[in-house]
């Protein structure tokens, strides 16, 4: 039996987080085409008949502007010293530049094995295939490169027999039924989130967040599940694209974000949603404690 821990790493948007969920069998990491949607490591376990792989989500690397970014990007390079392999994530669509070679130093500074997982090769040029997985090969001693698309499940059983190849001998690091470390608070936060991001497009790309204020556990299995929940925004102007017109925004922003929780916590949910304006949060410290975004960066 193999068993260890994968760090899924790479920049913004590289499609680690529907690499995670796949594995996973179930959604755990919010997705949408925003880069810095995952703000959190995830923690996911795969059991498979070769041995359990657990997986860590990481925020995507970048250059930082704020603490919260910086908190993010400090999650990220922690766990490349923390695991048995590390998987970097690469969008194969565009030519590899500075962005990729910031990620790529990190990696390989690790000293950790490592494997690449060329993702969204569905969207290029079959011929151009080849000559990106020759510039990888030179550039780090990858394991394995394996052409992936996350979003269809093309290549993932190849690269999971690379990464149960890489993997230690050892029993289960957890029992059989742990999923995640994310929490159903977490996990409602986020997906309310991930609806947000959908219906305002480009006018909030980074600058919105949500808390739970409260979180009232249904009484008896399938019952109903109360939870009051704030979205915050940087600026008096951002408030009344989140609310829409009569109330209309918030209200679609509801009804999906409800749908999909109740799906989550297998009951009914009432869902009572407001909009804050907190000016530059993504540089309170206190706040960023409270989002659970990692240590003091």
């Amino acid at each position: 039996m193999k068993a260890g821990l994968v760090s899924l790493v790479g920049r913004p948007n590289a499609g680690k987080s529907t690499l995670l969920n796949w594995f996973a069998g179930q959604k755990l990491a919010i997705v949408s085409d925003k880069p810095q949607t995952t703000r959190h490591r995830i923690v996911a376990v795969r059991n498979a008949p070769e041995g359990q792989i657990v997986f860590i989500d990481t925020p995507g690397i970048h250059r930082p502007a704020h603490r919260m970014n910086r908190r993010m990007v400090d999650a990220a390079v922690a766990t490349l010293r923390e695991v048995d392999l590390v998987v970097l994530v690469v969008d194969a669509q565009p030519r590899p530049g500075a962005g990729d070679r910031f990620v790529l130093d990190l990696v390989r500074a690790s000293r950790t094995p490592m494997l690449l997982a060329l993702n969204k090769v569905d969207l290029i040029h079959k011929p151009a295939l080849l000559p990106l997985m020759e510039h990888y090969a030179s550039e780090a001693p990858f394991r394995a490169i394996v052409p992936v698309s996350a979003l269809s499940g093309d290549g993932l059983p190849a690269l999971e027999r690379e990464i149960f190849a890489a993997l230690p001998e050892g029993p289960p690091l957890y029992g059989d039924e742990f999923l995640t470390d994310q929490t159903e608070r977490t996990l409602s936060a986020e997906l309310i989130r991930e609806k947000v991001l959908r219906h305002t497009h480009d006018e909030l790309p980074f600058t919105t967040a949500v808390l739970i204020d409260k979180f009232e556990e249904a009484a008896r299995e399938g019952g109903l599940t109360r939870i009051y929940a704030s979205i915050l925004v940087d600026h008096d102007s951002q408030k009344p694209i989140v609310i829409g017109r009569g109330g209309e925004m918030i209200k679609r922003i509801g009804t999906e974000a409800r749908h999909d929780l109740e799906g989550m916590l297998g009951g009914r949910v009432f869902l009572d949603l407001h909009v804050k304006v907190r000016q530059d949060w993504r540089d309170d410290e206190r706040l960023l404690d409270e989002m659970g975004l990692g240590g003091r960066g």
